[in-house]
């Protein structure tokens, strides 16, 4: 009892545990909204608690706070783990699915809002900007995983959500993949396309045949997108 005592003494552990409880209200609120059972509940605090033991084992310096910006992006995190813990729900693999889209539109606009918060607070950090990106892949990931449950289109859409971790399970191979890239209006349109198409294809007055050709569509500007930086970054490799 001693020494989670003394943890909570620091700003960062004190801050994660008022964050804690209220993204576990935040996640009880919105898995009622979607009619999801208790146990969906009980995988989306879990999914949460990892989460979030993740932030306290590497965030470097526990006597520093989180700040804000880091507040609004683990609150969107609680919903992106409400929308993951839906995976698998509903008879004949059904999904509340507007519900779905809505939460994970929610989830986008709060993407606007911790950058914007950030810049404004000046606490942005590059530990902040790291998990926020990690977020935003999850969430494209789950989407991909929900619109195949829903016949909206094949396994290959998973492909849109599993192109960046496949790019990150490369790095290893070729260290170059590791190098920062330049700021790219093209990398920005194309994911601001992504999330466009993935929640409008959620609904479900969009069919999947007007679904699967707009999901491919987005698959095909992804492995573009992708292609362009993997060469960017293969010529400008350390030699």
């Amino acid at each position: 009892m001693k020494p989670l005592l003394s943890a909570l003494r620091l700003p960062m552990h004190r801050e994660l545990a008022v964050l804690a409880l209220a993204c576990a209200l935040l996640q009880a609120a919105a898995a009622t909204a979607l009619g999801l059972p208790s146990g969906r509940l009980a995988a989306a605090l879990l999914l949460q608690a990892l989460l979030l033991a993740s932030v306290a084992r590497l965030w470097p310096d526990a006597a520093r706070p989180l700040g804000p910006a880091n507040a609004v992006t683990l609150a969107r995190a609680a919903l992106v783990a409400v929308i993951a813990s839906a995976l698998g729900h509903g008879e004949g693999g059904a999904q509340p699915a507007t519900g779905l889209a809505v939460l994970a539109g929610i989830a986008l606009l709060l993407d606007g809002v911790d950058g914007q918060v950030a810049r404004r607070l000046r606490c942005a950090s590059a530990f902040g900007a790291r998990l926020d990106m990690e977020i935003d892949a999850f969430l494209m990931l789950v989407l991909c995983a929900l619109l195949w449950q829903l016949d909206k289109a094949g396994a290959w859409v998973l492909a849109i959500g599993g192109m960046r971790y496949a790019f990150v399970a490369a790095m290893p191979l070729w260290r170059w993949l590791d190098a920062p890239l330049p700021d790219s209006f093209r990398r920005k349109l194309v994911c601001v396309w992504q999330v466009l198409t993935l929640l409008l294809c959620m609904l479900p007055v969009v069919t999947p045949a007007i679904a699967a050709p707009l999901l491919a569509l987005s698959l095909a500007l992804l492995g573009a997108s992708f292609a362009l930086d993997i060469a960017w970054l293969y010529r400008n490799r350390p030699r």
